[in-house]
């Protein structure tokens, strides 16, 4: 199936002071999916770490999809969309658009989410919010379309339209 890489963006988590549970919940719901993670990694909230790891997951690891949580926000702190944007080569915006779409039919809140996706080589990368209970819901809201945009991405598949 395919490969994945997660990050999760947490400066107590990567300190050791917080155990991670949203990177928990992206492996559990990928898995059960049969996608295969290849990488997952707890990171302090520092663009060019977060940068560096993706363009690592993407160019040496060729992974399929990275999909991280946390850092979104806004918070001084939180720059996970910021990072995401200095490694992609194409936008992907409607992904993020569904993923506030459907939160804000559970919480206003879903409106703060500077969460963004894009492409970069063959790898689709997704930022994901930073709760547990927000990473189900999220995730489980996209996965079978991210499942069938990761198959245009390599060619394995060319036809979006519906039958």
């Amino acid at each position: 199936m395919f490969s994945v890489g997660i990050i999760t963006c947490s400066d107590k988590g990567a300190a050791g002071e917080r155990e991670d549970l949203s990177g928990k919940v992206i492996r559990e719901i990928v898995e059960a999916k049969g996608y295969e993670v290849k990488k997952y990694i707890v990171l302090p909230d520092e663009l060019d770490k977060l940068s560096n790891e993706m363009i690592h997951m993407s160019d040496d690891l060729n992974l399929n999809l990275i999909l991280t949580t946390g850092g979104t926000g806004f918070s001084q702190r939180d720059i996970t969309p910021e990072a995401t944007e200095t490694v992609i080569t194409r936008k992907t915006p409607g992904i993020s658009e569904a993923i506030r779409y459907y939160s804000l039919s559970i919480t206003k809140r879903a409106m703060l989410s500077r969460a963004t996706s894009g492409i970069r080589n063959n790898t689709l990368i997704i930022n994901l919010p930073g709760s547990p209970k927000a990473v189900k819901e999220s995730l489980e809201y996209i996965i079978d379309s991210i499942h069938h945009g990761i198959e245009i991405l390599l060619g394995k598949t060319g036809e979006c339209a519906r039958k």
